[in-house]
């Protein structure tokens, strides 16, 4: 009987029809969500340009030429090149690299730290809630751009100490939603019921807490993608991002290019439609994903 259901469980008309269930979520989510697949499909773009980056950018990112400096868009450079005489092509397809590891790592960061310490102060309260919500406030407390210029400024300019920067701006208000998350959930009464059958804490937030928190911690943390992005940029944009000869997008359109924007304009508009792509990207993918992962919202437009 065993080795007849294995039999069924593993046949070839069962492993034929995940891959188009699979396909059938997509479709249904691409019809549903017209506005998320876009934003995704120009996501997945980014992240084969980043992970080709060598392969596809067709000159070296810090390769200068005086030759060719401030070169208007050609055949032998699509999109021009910078003051420098370096591709701006090549550095935009190298830059989403970094602005795509800054940003997935930022917000890694950000939301086991937030995962773990907001479903902790939902679930137990009482003095642990109130010692690390109060932290929590300081850190709101001071105004973004500030904190994050201190936290970089402390350590000598690399990418990680621009991740971990952005990492702790981008927790507190992960935290938060968090928290609410697991407030709302330890008090329902399936919880309850759990706790009077002897169910331990650990358990219970294992079991019931942290499947109920997953949807609006995805749903802001790919919200917080663009953020982080767009932070990224600003720190760059001031000089205190990502260190040179290494590109990224903010940098792009630092000094050297407000300098030379009227006379050519290229310079500044490449790099600043990408970080709009990437930022509107991440935006509308958090909203068709609440919109999927939120039983209420799916059940009021199926209705």
């Amino acid at each position: 009987m065993e080795t007849a259901s294995a039999d069924v469980a593993l046949s070839p008309s069962s492993r034929r029809a995940l891959p188009w269930s699979s396909l059938a979520a997509i479709a249904r989510f691409c019809r549903r969500e017209p506005l998320g697949a876009l934003g995704l499909s120009i996501l997945l773009l980014f992240a084969i340009l980043a992970i080709l980056a060598p392969v596809i950018a067709p000159y070296d990112y810090a390769t200068t030429d005086v030759l060719h400096q401030l070169v208007r868009p050609t055949r032998s450079h699509l999109l021009g090149t910078d003051n420098l005489g370096r591709d701006v092509l090549s550095r935009l397809i190298w830059g989403a690299r970094v602005e795509l590891l800054v940003g997935l790592g930022a917000v890694a960061i950000a939301g086991v730290a937030a995962t773990l310490i907001g479903t902790l102060c939902g679930y137990l309260r009482g003095a642990l809630d109130l010692l690390l919500q109060r932290a929590v406030d300081v850190l709101l407390a001071f105004p973004g751009l500030i904190l994050l210029i201190t936290i970089v400024s402390m350590f000598q300019p690399g990418q990680v100490q621009v991740t971990v920067a952005i990492a702790v701006l981008l927790f507190p208000s992960a935290a938060r939603v968090v928290r609410s998350a697991a407030l709302a959930t330890a008090d329902l009464q399936y919880v309850e019921a759990a706790r009077s059958l002897g169910a331990t804490d650990r358990r219970i937030l294992i079991r019931h807490i942290l499947p109920n928190v997953f949807a609006p911690t995805m749903v802001t943390l790919t919200t917080f993608l663009g953020l982080a992005i767009l932070l990224e940029a600003t720190l760059s944009f001031l000089g205190y991002g990502v260190p040179p000869p290494q590109p990224s997008w903010g940098s792009m359109i630092g000094p050297d290019a407000r300098r030379d924007m009227l006379r050519d304009p290229w310079l500044s508009i490449w790099p600043g439609i990408a970080i709009f792509l990437a930022v509107y990207s991440f935006n509308v993918l958090g909203d068709a994903l609440r919109d999927e992962l939120d039983p209420r919202l799916r059940g009021a437009r199926n209705g």
